[in-house]
């Protein structure tokens, strides 16, 4: 998948895809480990699935603590 389209999902979505490829990769590596992995280069590309969805996320995080929180119990004096 592309970055564009890890953006389009929501968190949830996001947390659930992250799972899914980390499990994936594991698979992939006992694969390997046993020799019956027929490209190997699907490794990689699972590594850079999981980077491209923890960085959407951390962008998402970023960008939450850049907004000012709503100031809560404050009134106008």
């Amino acid at each position: 998948m592309k970055a564009v389209e890890y953006r389009a999902m929501s968190d949830e979505q996001l947390a659930l895809t992250h799972k899914e490829v980390v499990m994936q990769l594991f698979h992939l590596r006992i694969q390997s480990a046993t020799e019956r992995l027929e490209t190997p280069s699907e490794i990689q590309k699972v590594k850079k699935d999981i980077a491209r969805i923890l960085t959407v996320q951390r962008q998402r995080q970023l960008a939450a603590a850049k907004q000012p929180a709503p100031a809560a119990g404050q009134q106008g004096a």
